[in-house]
């Protein structure tokens, strides 16, 4: 029964959140101290004709952590282009990107792969979808009708990425109609003493007046056995002060160990997002 380490996290192309320095060459350092097996990015540039040392990130990444990779190219302007990317310790048997844009401003991808782990094919989607909320039900319906059509109900899947999604208005889609968990509402309580009191703090945060319009808005999630817990994703952006729930990991045919969220040095200086971690067993 193998334990696959799931690390989803925005790169903001290769900048730090404060002063847009470059924070490629830590990021590196970073996320080989995580040893991810899959390794779910967004925001990735795969041409840089303008900063050399920014172009081609996944492989630079991909190099450096010993990973297989796969890119799908979203967002392309003349001298750059950057999508999402997945970078795996085990073998890549096929990856697709498609198209998911709603309208001309933003251009989106789904990029899905298929893994081997063991001999188990393990379905991987890696998205970012838009920032407008009516574009995201429809790229969502994209997503799901891709599973429907491509990915076996005995197969495992993953669905990691920036979501945007920060009232939590998605999670029915996923949840009801998909059968997927979020790792953080079915993860074992007190498997992690830092996440724990975090949400001790935010749940004090969500007894506020003033924080009660986000509260209202928190959806069921299926937890162990089917029961519903209410809970929400965690807090991912902007990194260097966590407020908005952007990030997720989402997850069928796994059982989850562990999940936590990465906030602090070094992360909150490399990126505008803080990275995801989960850590699943496969049956």
């Amino acid at each position: 029964m193998p334990i696959v380490r799931v690390v989803s996290y925005n790169i903001h192309k290769g900048r730090s959140a404060t002063g847009g320095r470059e924070s490629l060459a830590d990021l590196r350092l970073g996320l080989y101290g995580l040893r991810p097996d899959l390794l779910f990015l967004q925001e990735v540039q795969g041409r840089n004709q303008i900063h050399g040392s920014l172009d081609a990130q996944h492989e630079s990444l991909a190099a450096a952590l010993h990973l297989q990779v796969a890119y799908g190219r979203n967002a392309v302007r003349a001298a750059t282009d950057h999508g999402n990317a997945l970078l795996s310790r085990y073998p890549i048997l096929f990856h697709e990107n498609q198209d998911i844009s709603d309208h001309k401003l933003e251009q989106r991808g789904l990029l899905h792969c298929v893994v081997e782990v063991g001999e188990v094919p393990v379905h991987c989607m890696v998205i970012h979808l838009g920032l407008f909320a009516s574009g995201r039900v429809r790229q969502v319906a994209a997503l799901a009708d891709r599973i429907r059509r491509l990915v076996p109900d005995t197969e495992p899947l993953l669905i990691a990425g920036d979501f945007n999604d920060w009232t939590n208005q998605l999670a029915p889609l996923f949840v009801e109609q998909l059968g997927l968990s979020e790792v953080f509402a079915v993860a074992p309580q007190g498997a992690d003493e830092v996440y724990r009191l975090r949400r001790t703090v935010s749940r004090l945060r969500e007894r506020l007046p003033w924080h009660m319009a986000e509260s209202q808005s928190l959806v069921p999630t299926l937890g162990f056995h089917g029961h519903a817990r209410l809970t929400p994703p965690p807090r991912t952006f902007p990194a260097i002060f966590p407020w908005l729930r952007l990030d997720r990991i989402y997850q069928r045919g796994f059982a989850v160990r562990r999940a936590r969220v990465l906030h602090g040095a070094p992360w909150k200086r490399l990126s505008d997002h803080a990275p995801l971690v989960a850590e699943l067993e496969l049956p």
